[in-house]
This record gives structure tokens, sequence and C-alpha cells, in this order.
């Protein structure tokens, strides 16, 4: 989607261009949609033909752009709906409004209205009309199959290529079905094709309707492919909207249609919705089921279109399309030349996908620079981080080579002074011993007890204390010889 906006402007952030200048240009105004003027508009690179419709963008506006834009990006993907190419912002100078061009198919045949306005009698064949309800049928089917009800079906939004290929366009007023319940209850649409269900919700606020609307929008516009122009035409839109809940269904004026096209249209025009048969009932009806001839009947659409272009530009003769023209094509002389094999759409489509590509090859390579970046910034962090922890490792290990080296001096030096040596080793004396100690003092006051008892001669305390010197000596001389491993 070629779309970039600021905050002030309607669309996508994922767009990959901002300005359509250089990109399409303008040709001419071929007609007006819900929100802007429609150009014919080519593409500069390519001079493939386009639809642009060109909206000033304003606030009170942009919830409804917004919404078209959706509606298209989901939903154009159909053989009858015109084809969403893309959409542009081109920014005022001021950056007061900004223009936004929504880019799309162009059905350079114009609408089913200027065609049948074009046609002698102002009235189509039948069998073409036929062709047409069923195209339009089919991409109803495909909007209703998504809960989407397009809400202003009219000849005018019926475009037509110049394959003569069936279209939908303008979903300016499409709104999305709520799932669970279905309906609608807003008012909008165009008076002369809009349901009497469609009406009744701004008289009723109750009111609500279904998809079934566009099926009577399609019963209209089959009237006025029929007739050259819708029912109540001649009155004001007011008028009409009081008119259509409250009047009989219209119905085919002329004898001369056949019964499957008058029960065809009674089937559309029922005027309580509940009763109106769904989309695909309505495919299954014979008026477009049995339809015959499909390619000749696109061979001989395409044919007048020419011929009615040839004559608007050359004005030299009068061509009718109508019921009462004689003039046959043989299939077996094939398609006349006039049916040219025109590029496929699929050109300009391919270029927004190029463009968009770019933006994304573009987005990828900053991304991936971005992470390089990040990756190279915590490279050098763990770098900085192992070093700093390598020379604390360092300097503990000095530092404790520092407190050995220290200690060793200082066992040398005690290891020449003897005196200090023997503190030291008394002074290191454990615990054991000095229990041992006690516990011989104590052995040798109860023994001294008792001999005065006895009256029995004992040794005094300081021969045994002699004595008791002699059997520890032999710990305390291993006691010294293991501090001292220089002897």
């Amino acid at each position: 989607n070629p779309m970039d906006t600021d905050s002030r402007s309607v669309g996508q952030r994922d767009s990959v261009v901002t300005d359509p200048v250089g990109i399409f240009e303008l040709v001419e105004v071929v007609g007006n949609g819900t929100y802007g003027q429609v150009y014919k508009g080519r593409h500069v690179k390519t001079g493939q033909l386009a639809a642009i419709k060109v909206m000033e963008v304003t606030e009170d506006e942009e919830d409804e752009i917004k919404m078209e834009i959706n509606m298209l990006k989901k939903y154009s993907h159909h053989r009858n709906i015109a084809t969403y190419y893309g959409a542009f912002v081109k920014k005022s100078m001021t950056n007061e409004h900004h223009q936004l061009w929504l880019v799309m198919e162009y059905c350079g045949a114009g609408s089913v209205t200027d065609l049948v306005k074009k046609t002698k009698g102002n009235c189509l064949k039948e069998d073409w009309i036929a062709y047409i309800c069923r195209e339009v049928l089919r991409g109803l089917s495909h909007l209703h199959s998504h809960h989407v009800i397009h809400r202003d079906i009219k000849g005018q939004n019926v475009l037509l290529t110049e394959n003569a290929e069936v279209k939908l366009v303008d979903f300016g007023v499409s709104a999305q079905l709520d799932q669970t319940i279905g309906r609608r209850n807003t008012f909008i649409g165009t008076p002369y094709w809009m349901a009497p269900e469609v009406i009744a919700c701004d008289e009723n606020p109750d009111s609500t309707y279904d998809y079934r609307s566009d099926l009577w929008s399609l019963g209209i516009t089959a009237l006025e492919m029929a007739e050259g122009a819708p029912p109540l035409c001649d009155m004001h839109p007011m008028r009409a909207l009081f008119l259509i809940p409250r009047n009989p269904p219209p119905k085919l004026k002329s004898k001369k249609w056949s019964k499957r096209f008058l029960t065809f249209v009674e089937s559309c025009l029922v005027k309580n919705y509940i009763h109106r048969p769904s989309t695909e009932t309505l495919l299954r009806h014979s008026f477009v089921k049995d339809l015959q001839n499909d390619r000749q009947i696109r061979i001989m659409l395409k044919d007048h279109m020419d011929r009615t272009k040839k004559k608007k530009e050359e004005t030299e003769y009068e061509y009718s399309g109508s019921e009462e023209e004689t003039e046959e094509v043989n299939e077996d002389d094939g398609e006349p030349s006039s049916i040219v094999n025109l590029p496929g759409e699929s050109t300009l489509r391919r270029e927004f996908l190029r463009l968009q590509q770019e933006n994304k090859n573009r987005a990828e390579l900053q991304r991936q620079h971005l992470d390089l970046q990040k990756q190279q910034k915590d490279q050098e962090r763990y770098k900085k981080q192992v070093l700093a922890e390598r020379q604390k490792r360092i300097e503990q290990q000095k530092e404790q080579r520092r407190r050995l080296e220290d200690q060793r001096k200082q066992h040398l030096e005690a290891g020449f002074q003897w005196p200090e040596l023997q503190e030291m080793l008394w002074g290191e004396e454990s615990k054991d011993e000095k229990n041992f100690l006690e516990e011989e003092r104590q052995r040798f006051l109860e023994m001294q007890k008792k001999n005065e008892k006895k009256q029995v001669s004992v040794p005094n305390s300081s021969s045994y204390f002699c004595s008791t010197f002699v059997c520890i000596l032999p710990r305390l001389k291993w006691g010294i010889y293991s501090l001292m491993p220089w002897y």
C-alpha cells in the first residue's frame, strides 16, 4: 500500500510513497465519487491508465475515508470489483490541507448509466441486462460473504472495462456488518435506488436492514437499464424518499420483456426485506443462470461501446444498442478487430509492489545496520567488562602474592630468634594440651589429698611437674621441629 501520512493525514504508516508527483499525472475528470472527484490518470513510467479519486482530507471526513481505504484494501480482489492499487498523500504548500489520491483500476468504457444514455432508446438489450446483473450479483456475493453492504448500488457505480467486464466501484458508503446482529440502522445512499428499509431508518431509529438492501438497489438498476432511468427520477429527491416506502414496488412498464426478467425484477423489489431472496438465491434465478452465449454478449457490448466512442469522437453516424437492433455477430467469424487484449491490470500492481518492496528493503537494511551497531556496542561493552575483570584478578593475585611474601619474610625472621619462636610456640599451644595439664594438676591434687589421709609419702608438686614436663616434651619438640623446617 504506497501511502505515507503525517499525524494530520489518513491511511497507514506502512506506505512507501508520500507524494504522487512524478509517479502519476491526472489526465481528465471522469466522474464524481462520494467524497471527491474521479480522474483518469496515467502512470508516468509505464503509461498505464488508472482511475484516481482525489479527496481533500479534513478531520470530519477522516474516519469515513479511512473506512473506504480499509474496504478497498480488504475486499477489492475480485473480478467484479475494481482493483485497489494503493494511495498517495499530496501535501499542500501551507500544510493546512492534504489531498488523498486513491489509485484504482481504470474502467475505460465508463458506467452503465453512461452506456444507457449513449444507446438509442435509452435501453439495453435484455441479455445485456442479464449479463450485467449476473456480474453485479457475483460482486455483491463476494462482499456479502464478508459481511459487507455496498449501500450505493446504482448505474453510476457499475463500471465497464474496455473488454466489457463489469466492476463495482465507490465503497465510500460501504458498511461492515456486525457479525452477530447483521443489520444496520444508518441512513446513507442515493435516494432513487434506496431500499424502503434504509429510508425507514431515518424515520424510525429502531428500524434495521441488512445486505439485502443492495438487492433492492440492483432491481432499481435493472429498471434503469431497461427504461433509461430509475423510477420517480422526475421527482424531487425528498419527495422520492417519502414515496418509496409508501408506494407498491415498481415494475417494468413495457410488455416486450420476458417473463424471466419480470420475475427477476419482482424478486429484487420485495418491499419487506425479510422476505426478499438472498444474493445466492438470485444467482440461481433463471434470468441470470440460464444466460446463453456469454462470450457473444461481451463481444456485442464491446463492439457497441467502441462504436459509441467513435461516434462521440467523429459524430458521423448513429448506432443503436437497443432491443430493436437486428445486427448479429457470427461467432464463427471470431471476435471483431475492435477487441484488443489490453495490458493486464497487473502492470500497475507490479509497480506498486516493486515500490513497496524497495521500501521494505530499505527498512530492512536500516534495521540490519542498527542491529549491527548495537551488536558492535555490545561487543565493545563486553570486551571492556572482560578486561576490567581480568585486571581486577591480576591486582588480587598481586596482593595475594605480596601478603604471602610478607608472611614468608616474617617466618624467616622469626626462625633466627629462638626466644620469640619459643614464646610463639607456647602461645600456640593447643587447647588439648592445656586440658591435659589441667587434668594432671587435678589428679595430682586428688592424689595428694588421699596420701595425706593415708599418711603416705607423695612426691612434691615440683617433682611431679618435672615428670609431667618430661612427658609432654616430645610433643613440644615435634611442634618446634614442624615450625622450624630448616633444622
